[in-house]
């Protein structure tokens, strides 16, 4: 195996990777998202020499779960020669970025430091909480949380007791081995009927961030929705309320969770929980008229991507938008402190 080898090896999983992100950026399909990042996979796991051979022979889709499409990256990267669907991709990507023009959205986006709310596989993400730190670190953030989902959920394999006890134990070997970025141990927990936290109390107390969020009963009356979120967000535990009306706008469309939002967005601000400005395309929670009474009560602000794969990460821009809309100077927006800043507030009061 040669050095030269092994170089085309990386630049061709790099290319594949890449081209992950921007699909995964762009609101593809997770099918055609998860195709490049498998074959990512296997290409790295291939002996160089071997995978040479393959290319030279044109039989790179000899290889497990690579395709014609995939195997087409490996070859042209192998060859040094420009990668045409990668190029359109970066273009595409390019002339989005170059749409984004506000000045108060432009401002805010450079100066959010982190993201709050992400996912792994080790709930329903697709990739490895690795991967998710490796795009994090790429685009220029100085910490990630891992929020992974809390048992209830059981559709999106939400982590048991004992489960997110080895992840924070994983969490933080890996924020020894890449700093000076960090990455802050943290949960989605599920708000339950009553309005309590789906976890134990005391592994709650250990984390960097608790996010709670309502993703069961979305239709209920709205005193009883209230009730129910005043008391999570009364919970010492709570440092951000997560996507608050549940809504979907895209796709499998749901109307948003009705609640009494003064009453919800001024204990935010009494109890220090921060309102989430979820950022998924499918979801822009909360709507704009709640967003004004949470700016209006004097909530702090928290923008996050909400991300379940790499590429996600970037769609923060949505959310600096949203924020912009409402004159929020950048102080109240949680996701602009530092990491330490962060972790000293989410553990006041326990």
């Amino acid at each position: 195996m040669s050095p030269a080898d092994e170089d085309r090896r990386e630049r061709a999983v790099a290319a594949l990777r890449r081209a992950a992100f921007l699909l995964e950026r762009a609101q593809a399909s997770s099918y055609r998202c998860q195709a490049y990042r498998t074959a990512a996979t296997v290409v790295e796991g291939t002996d160089a020499a071997r995978l040479g051979s393959l290319v030279a022979a044109g039989s790179v889709t000899d290889l497990p779960s690579v395709g014609a499409r995939t195997a087409d990256v490996v070859a042209r990267t192998w060859a040094g020669e420009p990668v045409r669907a990668l190029v359109d991709l970066e273009e595409q990507a390019a002339a989005v970025d170059a749409a984004r023009t506000d000045p108060g959205a432009v401002a805010l986006h450079q100066a959010l430091r982190g993201d709050l709310h992400a996912h792994s596989d080790a709930s329903d993400g697709s990739t490895s909480v690795q991967e998710m730190v490796l795009a994090a670190m790429g685009l220029g953030r100085e910490y990630l949380a891992v929020t992974d989902h809390s048992p209830r959920l059981r559709v999106a394999n939400g982590l048991s007791a004992a489960r997110l006890r080895a992840q924070v134990q994983q969490v933080r070997a890996l924020a020894g081995a890449v700093a000076p970025f960090d990455v802050l141990t943290g949960i989605e927990v599920d708000v339950l009927d009553d309005g309590t936290l789906d976890q134990d109390p005391d592994l709650l107390d250990e984390l960097d961030v608790v996010v709670a969020s309502v993703h069961s009963k979305l239709r209920m009356d709205a005193p009883a929705m209230t009730r129910r979120l005043l008391r999570a967000v009364a919970d010492p535990r709570t440092d951000v309320l997560g996507h608050c009306t549940g809504r979907q706008v895209t796709g499998r469309l749901r109307p948003p969770s009705q609640f009494d939002a003064r009453a919800v967005f001024e204990a935010c601000a009494e109890h220090g929980v921060a309102v989430e400005v979820n950022c998924r395309p499918d979801r822009l929670d909360p709507p704009h008229a709640l967003l004004a009474v949470a700016v209006e009560v004097g909530c702090e602000l928290s923008i996050d991507s909400d991300a379940h794969a790499p590429g996600q990460l970037d769609w923060t821009w949505t959310g600096c938008e949203r924020v912009a809309a409402h004159g929020v100077p950048a102080e109240r927006v949680i996701t602009t402190w530092t990491a330490e800043r962060v972790r000293a507030r989410g553990r006041r009061g326990r």
